[in-house]
C-alpha cells in the first residue's frame, strides 16, 4: 500500500528570524519543533540569511563579491545551524535527517523516484526529513542554461530556487493531503496594505472555477518581503498547482501552531477544490 502523508510544510526565511534583532527567532524553531513528527515534510527555507546574520556577528560586517557567490557563502555557513536548530527542538524519540535538493533532482524521474522512496523511509523509519535547496553548490548561469535546454526539448521544467515551489513539488510528489506555507503574515490579502483584506478562503467546485479565484487575487499582489523573494504572486501559483493535484494549501503566519493553521483555529488563507 503507497504511502499517504498527511502533511508538508514550508517556513520563509524571514519568519525564521527577529528582525529589530538580527538575530534567530528561537520561539518559532520551538514551537514548530515540538509539533514536527514522522509522517510530515519539512521544507525550509532561512540558511543563507541565518548565514549572513552569523557571518556578521562574527566579523561585525557583509560579505562582498558576486550575488551567486555571496548567496553560496552565507548558505554554507547558515545550514549548519539552520539544521542544529530543528534538531534541538524536535523531540528526541524522532530522527531528524536533512536533504538538500536541487532543480536536477525533480526534473529527471528516476532521481525524482528516488527522492519519493527516501521521504517513504523515512517517514517508516520514524525520523522527519527537513528538505532545503542546495543553494551552496547551486551556480545561477549554469542552472539557467540546462533549464533552457530542457525547455527547448519541450519539457516542463522544475526550478525549486524558491522553496515555495520546493515545497509544491513535493506535495505532488508524495500526494499530500495539506500543504502549509508559514510566512511572515497572516495569509494572501485583497489589498496587501490593509490587514482586514485578508482572504480566508480561495476555492472552487471544480479546479476550473478554483484557477480563476487565484488568477483574480493574484492581480491584486505585489511586492515581496524581502529582495530575491517572488512574494504572494508566485506563492499563489505555486498553491494553485498544488491544489489542482488535490492538496489543500494553507497559508498562515509562523507564529501560529502548525496544528492551529490546519485546523483553522486561527486566521490563514485556505486554497483548493471544495470536497
Amino acid at each position: 500500500m503507497e504511502y499517504q502523508f498527511d502533511l508538508v510544510g514550508k517556513i520563509g526565511s524571514m519568519a525564521l528570524i527577529r528582525r529589530e534583532d538580527r538575530d534567530i527567532d528561537y520561539n518559532i524553531f520551538s514551537r514548530l519543533g515540538s509539533e514536527l513528527k514522522p509522517g510530515m515534510i519539512w521544507v525550509t527555507s532561512g540558511a543563507a540569511e541565518i548565514g549572513r546574520l552569523d557571518y556578521i556577528k562574527r566579523t561585525g560586517c557583509e560579505l562582498t563579491g558576486t550575488d551567486n557567490d555571496v548567496k553560496a557563502d552565507y548558505a554554507s555557513q547558515g545550514q549548519s545551524i539552520l539544521m542544529q536548530n530543528y534538531r534541538q527542538f524536535i523531540p528526541q524519540e524522532y530522527g531528524v535527517r536533512q536533504l538538500l535538493v536541487e532543480h536536477t533532482h525533480f526534473n529527471d524521474p528516476e532521481k525524482r523516484e528516488y527522492i519519493r522512496k527516501l521521504l517513504i523511509r523515512a517517514a517508516q523509519q520514524k525520523t522527519v526529513p527537513i528538505v532545503n535547496y542546495n543553494d551552496p553548490v547551486s551556480d545561477e548561469e549554469i542552472r539557467k542554461m540546462e533549464l533552457a535546454i530542457r525547455r527547448q526539448h519541450g519539457d516542463d521544467v522544475v526550478e525549486c530556487v524558491d522553496n515555495d515551489e520546493t515545497a509544491a513539488v513535493i506535495a505532488g510528489l508524495v500526494k499530500a493531503k495539506t500543504l502549509v506555507m508559514m510566512t511572515s503574515t497572516e495569509g494572501i490579502y485583497q489589498n496587501p496594505a490593509d490587514p482586514s483584506t485578508l482572504v480566508r478562503d480561495v476555492t472552487g467546485k471544480t479546479v476550473g472555477e478554483l484557477e480563476v479565484a487565484v488568477r483574480k487575487l493574484q492581480s491584486n499582489c505585489v511586492g515581496a518581503s524581502r529582495a530575491g523573494a517572488n512574494g504572494a504572486r508566485a506563492k499563489l501559483e505555486f498553491a494553485l498547482k498544488s491544489a489542482r493535484q488535490g492538496t489543500t494549501v494553507i497559508i498562515g503566519h509562523a507564529r501560529h501552531r502548525l496544528s492551529d493553521l490546519v485546523s483553522g483555529r486561527v486566521a490563514c488563507t485556505r486554497i483548493g477544490v471544495e470536497a
